[in-house]
């Protein structure tokens, strides 16, 4: 029997708990050596702890080394400082990994989308770097460095390489962002061409959301500084049907958290009627991560089985199925 692996489990705020229970019986049901540690954060546990990333959370996932975690609330333009940023800053998740690709079934203008978004998580404009130099005026620092440049770029290119993808987009302002994209784009030069069986190419942020809007199946591996990453992440999931049909996962040194990347969906939460499949997804992802290789494809083929047939379906992709038949029928295809 192999040795069984701790997973922090954290469920987040809204429909949370609700997909994360789904996902978990598809885990059992898989019979994978996985203990499960449930741990809190987000807007709903404030009240009982002072904090919505709870320090003895942020001490699971470290001895853990792994978390699954559902969606957590933040207040825009006040309150605390998301739970997300707090975790991705503690436990320094310095690499977006949100992979794109059609889902059988869901209708969108296109087909035959399979691509990665591999976005920087802790530096760019998002190190939260403003001040107000006088009144009516507000400075924010973009910060770009060598280290956290060439790490994102080498895992962009290991990740291609480990999975047999041929071709990584380097994505840049730096035709006016001389100093701070220009070092960016050096580091990803630099790596590439340790790399000399993967394409590489350097494509403006601008044109890229152009041109990914004409023809997504052009692009495979896309690697971006935090706030470009951010945005093209989103227009990415948009192309494929939108948040709640993809994976997503933060990924450092020695831990690595996978969650949904939708919202709360306050709207729904408690109805039983939201979609797991972004979360089951991002469990797939995990299990391959751990190497939990043929559980990780059974999953993933009993999500596509599901999508394919098209006769379970929950309500945001046209159907009238609960949260627990579509996890029902998720079970039955394994």
């Amino acid at each position: 029997m192999a040795n069984t692996r701790t997973v922090t489990i954290i469920n987040g705020d809204g429909i949370g708990p609700e997909v994360m229970a789904a996902t978990v019986r598809v885990l059992e049901a898989l019979k994978v050596p996985l203990d499960f540690e449930y741990k809190d954060a987000g807007t709903e546990v404030v009240a009982k702890y002072g904090t919505n990333l709870p320090h003895e959370t942020v001490e699971a996932v470290l001895r853990s080394g792994i978390a699954l975690k559902g969606p957590t609330g933040t207040v825009v333009g006040g309150g605390l400082p998301s739970a997300n940023v707090g975790l991705r800053k503690r436990l320094d998740l310095y690499s977006s990994l949100r992979p794109v690709k059609s889902v059988p079934n869901v209708k969108t203008r296109y087909e035959n989308v399979d691509l990665v978004v591999v976005r920087e998580n802790t530096e760019s404009l998002y190190a939260g770097l403003e001040h107000i130099i006088v009144p009516g005026v507000v400075e924010s620092l973009k910060i770009i460095t060598e280290k956290a440049s060439t790490r994102i770029a080498r895992f962009a290119f290991e990740h291609a390489r480990k999975h047999g993808r041929k071709k990584v987009t380097a994505v840049h302002k730096a035709n006016i962002m001389k100093l701070s994209d220009g070092l960016f784009l050096d580091c990803c030069r630099k790596v590439g061409r340790e790399f000399p069986e993967i394409t590489y190419e350097e494509v403006i942020i601008d044109n890229l959301c152009m041109q990914l809007v004409k023809d997504p199946t052009r692009f495979d591996v896309l690697v971006a500084e935090n706030f470009y990453g951010d945005v093209l992440s989103d227009l990415c999931a948009g192309l494929v049907g939108g948040l709640g049909v993809v994976p997503g996962a933060n990924i450092g040194e020695r831990t690595a958290v996978f969650e949904a990347v939708h919202g709360t969906a306050p709207d729904i939460a408690g109805k039983g009627i939201a979609n797991p499949t972004a979360l089951m997804m991002s469990a797939v992802m995990m299990l391959d991560y751990l190497e939990h290789t043929e559980a990780a494809r059974r999953m993933e083929s009993a999500i596509w089985k599901v999508y394919s047939s098209g006769e379970v379906r929950t309500g945001d992709i046209g159907g009238k199925a609960t949260t627990r038949e579509f996890t029902d029928a998720i079970i039955a295809a394994l």
